[in-house]
């Protein structure tokens, strides 16, 4: 009889197990995978705790649960899997999270973290891939941060300025996002923006209410894009959870980027105010690293060509450069061209010097790059340097620039 009440265990086991891994690319490369991990990360005891489980050893399952429990003393996933184990031992059990009375909405919210964490876990990155985002990182970033929302996962890469400034994985985290997902269009909608942004500040905890944990880093939403989509809202952070909450449901937050403290203190190591890209997507596409130098290579030339271009003086092959949609501040295409018309009109020469270039693309359906550069100008009547941000949109196969200001 004991043995037939565990085996009713195994089913919900094996399937958390199993849960979206056929036919992964992800999975597929699993043996190319490296074992870096969020050092405070679950992941690996719930893996072990699930294939004991399934293996019909619930005596060791249940000792590796109080093990983490011993490690996470609030951490209710965990709670809920002793629980369960406990009450195998009285009962045949059919559902995960099979404690009488327990709220249907909070043990969903367990199951879809234990999904989210054991995918997050068995589904690495391949190896010889890279985020497609992350084009060109400017030298002096070291870091880059990616957020694969349907995964609730945030990957951290370095800049790899050996190696020609080639992504390189370090570590990957559980995160929870808005309670209502992505997509972030106004204020209150509770989700979670995607786009490409960057650490503006750091909140040491002292500054803040225990909702924030060991601190936060607010990001630069709305950014120049999504203020011309239409996109509003504000006070989108990457922050820590509440001092008597060890990690929060896949969907939990008001659009903020959560990670357990222990996580946030090690992704914080990395972070540079000003500099540090935080990339946010729905799905996060892998280039392998002969595509992401073909991508690279082709922006870099474009982006050579328009400084080449504006030093040549002829106008109009410059402005060929620019979409017909292109607005800067409140002058649309015509009012530039006809600025850039007048001012080159007096010139007679222009030298232009593009340093720190960073290139990042954009999430979504739209082909948008990010592109940031320190600009130094020179004439024979004026001088002039600025940081600048360009975004550049790929139109009938050519990519044109359709917002420029500073940065």
């Amino acid at each position: 009889m004991a043995a037939a009440r565990r085996l009713l265990l195994r089913p919900l086991a094996a399937c958390l197990l199993a849960v979206g891994l056929a036919g992964s690319a992800f999975a597929q490369n699993a043996a190319r995978q490296p074992a870096t991990l969020s050092d405070s990360a679950p992941e690996a005891q719930l893996n072990r705790i699930f294939e004991e489980i399934e293996a019909n050893r619930l005596g060791e399952a249940l000792q590796l649960t109080e093990g983490l429990l011993r490690q996470h003393p609030n951490y209710r996933l965990a709670h809920l899997i002793k629980g369960d184990l406990l009450l195998a031992r009285a009962r045949p059990i059919q559902s995960f999270g099979a404690v009488n009375g327990a709220p249907a909405d909070k043990i969903a919210d367990l199951r879809a973290e234990a999904f989210v964490r054991l995918k997050g876990y068995r589904e690495k990155p391949p190896t010889d891939y890279v985020p497609r985002y992350l084009l060109q990182m400017q030298p002096d970033q070291k870091h880059a941060i990616v957020v694969d929302t349907q995964r609730s996962r945030l990957y951290l890469y370095e800049n790899d300025v050996a190696n020609g400034g080639r992504p390189r994985f370090v570590a990957d985290y559980y995160i929870t996002q808005g309670k209502l997902g992505a997509e972030k269009l106004a204020e209150g909608d509770k989700k979670t923006p995607v786009g490409v942004y960057h650490v503006t500040a750091n909140l040491p905890r002292q500054k803040l209410t225990d909702l924030y944990g060991n601190g936060a880093f607010p990001i630069n939403y709305p950014n120049e894009w999504d203020r011309r989509q239409g996109r509003g809202g504000s006070g989108i952070w990457l922050h820590g959870t509440p001092s008597d909450t060890f990690a929060r449901p896949p969907r939990a937050s008001d659009g903020c980027v959560v990670l357990t403290n222990q996580d946030l203190d090690a992704v914080a190591k990395n972070l540079q105010v000003g500099l540090t890209p935080v990339i946010i997507s729905n799905s996060v596409e892998w280039l392998s690293l002969d595509d992401w130098h073909k991508e690279r290579d082709e922006l870099n030339q474009t982006i050579e060509a328009w400084r080449s271009d504006w030093e040549s003086l002829d106008t109009e092959r410059y402005l060929k450069h620019y979409s017909r949609r292109f607005k800067t501040g409140n002058a649309g295409f015509e009012q530039f061209a006809a600025q850039k018309r007048q001012v080159n009109a007096g010139k007679e020469w222009v030298k232009v010097r593009v340093d720190n270039l960073s290139v990042f693309r954009n999430p979504g359906n739209e082909e948008v790059v990010v592109v940031t550069f320190e600009q130094d100008y020179r004439s024979n009547n004026l001088n002039n340097q600025m940081k600048k941000r360009q975004y550049w949109l790929r139109e009938d196969g050519k990519w044109k620039i359709i917002y420029e200001g500073s940065a």
